[in-house]
């Protein structure tokens, strides 16, 4: 298993990219000024964006497993990835997901902690209902881990 940072054709992932942000105007806003991962394990199994957000503060802005490899543990390797690297640099590790069912448990298994919401995020900034596991996601919900 590998990590390495894709610097040239990020789009090459967009199906990736797209199973955690599902609105391709979305990504644009990030993908290129962020940093990109791939973990690799006899091919991509999962990749990673994240981006300074200034006061010490590093993002995660995507976060994707390919599914047939979901709960197998990449996710939180590329994450203790991200720690390891970044932690002289940033103070603090976030993320902003859905109050869904399924990725809050996940962050909160790898460390983080709730910090703040911002209410109306999914239906102001996107052109379609999102939903993940049948939950309506309204609120965007940031959760922090110290580095």
């Amino acid at each position: 298993m590998r990590i390495v940072e894709v610097t040239e054709n990020k789009k090459q992932y967009l199906d990736l990219l797209l199973l955690a942000d599902e609105q391709e105007d979305m990504v644009d806003r990030y993908l290129y000024n962020g940093k990109m991962y791939v973990l690799d394990d006899d091919g991509v199994k999962c990749e990673c964006v994240v981006t300074d957000e200034g006061n010490g503060i590093l993002e995660i802005k995507n976060i994707a497993t390919v599914p047939p490899f979901q709960r197998k543990g990449y996710a939180k390797a590329l994450i203790e990835f991200l720690v390891e690297k970044y932690r002289r640099q940033f103070s603090i590790l976030q993320v902003g997901t859905g109050d869904s069912p399924l990725t809050i448990p996940f962050y909160e298994k790898c460390g983080f902690v709730r910090s703040h919401t911002v209410p109306n995020f999914f239906t102001d900034h996107y052109d379609h209902p999102i939903y993940e596991c049948g939950v309506h996601l309204v609120d965007m919900v940031y959760l922090q881990r110290p580095l």
